[in-house]
């Protein structure tokens, strides 16, 4: 019995490391933001992916309307693609870790005070976070992935209100 107790405490050891982990991360996240710091932004954020994202869900606010086969437009394709290319641009220029860096500091007090609602593993190597941010009803949702030995952001869902009222500059 007592050769187990070694092998319990260090399975229940790496659990609680394990489990703390995406906390971890997420607070230096948060210091990150409010110090400004870009280049540990780099390191926490995969921004290839999380920009993929936010022009997927962009492109998608924009684009997307009931399927009506009665309306049949043909400029349909070419008008999707030139939105595709112009979101794809402003979106590699604004979503960036300078930008987001610049963000610690909200201009108006009361806007951009963030907090997190709650957060969740979804998988072994996923975690979700919902955050929620003043001013806006619909939280933002992150997902973290385990890559290598360490946690990243590798998507962002921002609700349509903060990409139509314009607030990340897209």
């Amino acid at each position: 019995m007592r050769a187990k107790r070694p092998i319990i405490a260090g399975l229940l050891s790496g659990l609680t490391l394990y489990g703390g982990y995406p906390a971890v991360t997420l607070y230096r996240l948060q210091a990150a933001v409010h110090d400004g710091n870009a280049s540990a932004l780099s390191e926490l954020i995969d921004w290839p992916a999380v920009r993929q994202g936010v022009k997927e869900d962009l492109c998608d606010l924009v684009l997307d309307e009931p399927n009506d086969p009665a309306k049949k437009n043909e400029l349909a394709p070419f008008g999707a693609s030139f939105v595709r290319g112009i979101a794809g641009a402003s979106v590699d220029r604004a979503v960036t870790a300078e930008a987001l860096a610049g963000m610690g500091h909200p201009v108006e007090p009361g806007h951009g005070d963030a907090q997190i609602d709650w957060a969740f593993f979804s998988g072994p190597l996923r975690f979700n976070v919902h955050v929620s941010v003043a001013g806006i009803t619909d939280p933002v949702r992150a997902e973290l992935a385990l890559v290598g030995w360490r946690w990243q952001v590798v998507r962002v869902w921002i609700p349509p209100a903060l990409l139509i009222e314009n607030r990340l500059r897209v």
